[in-house]
Order: structure tokens, then C-alpha cells, then sequence
């Protein structure tokens, strides 16, 4: 099954830091954003040399769902984690995460997932992973894996900020107020009842750089830099196998390392937890 295992295990063999160029010779894309998420999802898929009709039918068997930009998550891999994919103009940019606050798990009862998304398979309950992609002039120099879990506090946080807000702004008088996903949608603003405004959340997080600098510092001299972050809990969950493939790859790659940390609960952050860093850099 695929796994974020799988997944830095394809990054260290396939190291790709001008993916624009890369995948714009291949699949005629215009963006670096949409090479970053081709890189992604090549990178789970171990989809690498293949002719576009063989890589379309291995995106089918590894992924259950790829999504739309407007709607949580961009990935789903099948019977596994959520991945979401953000792009930053430096390493040091904050993530801009736009109408849907962070998640710590997805769930497919959120009203702010897409039908197919919640269809695609059964389930309730899944892990999220944040993709960070560090692009400058088109080239990716940095790449961060880190689960929602660990990045992000329990959702009903985030609820209750925006239950709080949207109950302040419906206690207004004299307003004509819609239902909505959004914060709150007005009606009938001006005389002749044709104007509405909409009210949304702009939500946005620290670069995981920033969140997790007491346990790793980028190596500014080098042209690519990979951290990755897995609590121990959810690291005893994968194959043991892959695992071992991994710990053989990274002792035999210079500027890799799997290391042992302690890191911040989000919700408690004097309570720590155990965890495993992995590095990579060329």
C-alpha cells in the first residue's frame, strides 16, 4: 500500500528539483504549482519514466481520489492518509490556507470536502499530510512532509473561533442573513434587494520550518532540503518492510538521516511526543 514511507523513499532516488521544466516537457503544464502536485503524486505513486495512458492507470490503483484547488484534500490514497499539497514563494512564506482552517484529521462527515471526495471510498476518519513545497524561478528547494496531527490542533478548536464569529455576526439586527458554509452571506443590502455580501474566513498557518524549528534548521548551502516529521505512534503502523528499505536507503545516501525527537503536542505543548525526523539534502 502506498505510504509517506513509499513516498520519501522515490524522493531519494528521484531527487527532482526543477520539476517546471520537468513536467512541462512531459505533461505540457503551465504552472509550478501543478508540477509540484504531479511531483506529489509521482512521488507516492513511485510513477516516474512512465507514458501518460500507464501513469494515468497507476494514479487509479494508488489514489481513490484527486481533487479540485477550492476544496480539501488535493490526495487520497487508497484505504490511506489525506495529502494536502501547498506551494510557498520562499521557505520562510506562511502557508495560506484560504477559507478552510488546518486540520489535524479529515473527516468526511466536513461540510468542506466535495461529494466525490466523501465518496470515494468508505471511510470516516483519515490522517492528513501537508506538503510543502518550497518553489524559487520555477526550482523546488525545499520539501516538508508533516501529518495534521502533529502541526495543527484538534478541529473543534478551529470550530469554535468560527461558531463564536458567525454567531456574533447573525445577532445583528436588521440584516437579512442566508444560510451558508461561509461565515455569513448578507442579503438584500441595498433598495432594491439585488446586492448581498459574503462574509469568509481567511485562515492561515506558520510554515512548519517555523513550527518545528526547536528540532531541525534548513542547510541554507544546499540546493534541496527535505524534512520530514512521523510520531512514533503512527510510525509503528506501517510495514516493517518498507521501513527497513528505508533505513537501508538512508544509511546508504550522504545528507540523509532518520533521527529520534520529542516533539510539541499541538493541543498541550508541554506534553511531548515521541517522534522520528528524516532528512535529506543535496
Amino acid at each position: 500500500m502506498a505510504s509517506i514511507i513509499n513516498a520519501i523513499i522515490n524522493l531519494i532516488n528521484n531527487p527532482i528539483t526543477e520539476i517546471k521544466e520537468y513536467y512541462t516537457s512531459k505533461n505540457k503544464i503551465n504552472s509550478v504549482g501543478d508540477a509540484l502536485e504531479m511531483y506529489i503524486k509521482d512521488l507516492f505513486s513511485d510513477a516516474f519514466n512512465l507514458s501518460d495512458e500507464e501513469k494515468l492507470e497507476k494514479y487509479d490503483k494508488i489514489f481513490s481520489y484527486t481533487g479540485n484547488k477550492n476544496n480539501p484534500p488535493d490526495i487520497i490514497l487508497k484505504n490511506g492518509d489525506a495529502i494536502e499539497v501547498k506551494k510557498i514563494e520562499s521557505r520562510n512564506s506562511s502557508l495560506a490556507l484560504n477559507s478552510s482552517y488546518p486540520k489535524a484529521k479529515l473527516y468526511s462527515n466536513s461540510s468542506m470536502i466535495t461529494e466525490a471526495c466523501r465518496n470515494c471510498e468508505k471511510w470516516e476518519e483519515k490522517d492528513i499530510i501537508y506538503v510543502v513545497g518550497s518553489c524559487e524561478n520555477n526550482k523546488l528547494n525545499s520539501l516538508i512532509f508533516v501529518y495534521g496531527e502533529d502541526y495543527a490542533a484538534e478541529n473543534k478548536i478551529y470550530e469554535k473561533i468560527k461558531s463564536k464569529i458567525k454567531s456574533g455576526i447573525n445577532a445583528i439586527d436588521c440584516l437579512e442573513f442566508a444560510e451558508t458554509n461561509e461565515i455569513g452571506r448578507v442579503n438584500r443590502v441595498d433598495p432594491l434587494g439585488i446586492t448581498y455580501f459574503r462574509i469568509r474566513g481567511m485562515w492561515g498557518i506558520e510554515n512548519p520550518l517555523k513550527v518545528f524549528d526547536y528540532v531541525y534548521k534548513i542547510d541554507d548551502e544546499k540546493e534541496f532540503n527535505l524534512m520530514c516529521v512521523i510520531n512514533d505512534e503512527k510510525w509503528e503502523k506501517f510495514s516493517k518492510v518498507e521501513i527497513e528499505k528505508l533505513k537501508t536507503l538512508v544509511n546508504l545516501t550522504k545528507n540523509s538521516q532518520i533521527k529520534n525527537v520529542k516533539i510539541k503536542n499541538p493541543n498541550n505543548p508541554c506534553k511531548l511526543k515521541n517522534a522520528k525526523l528524516i532528512t535529506f539534502k543535496i
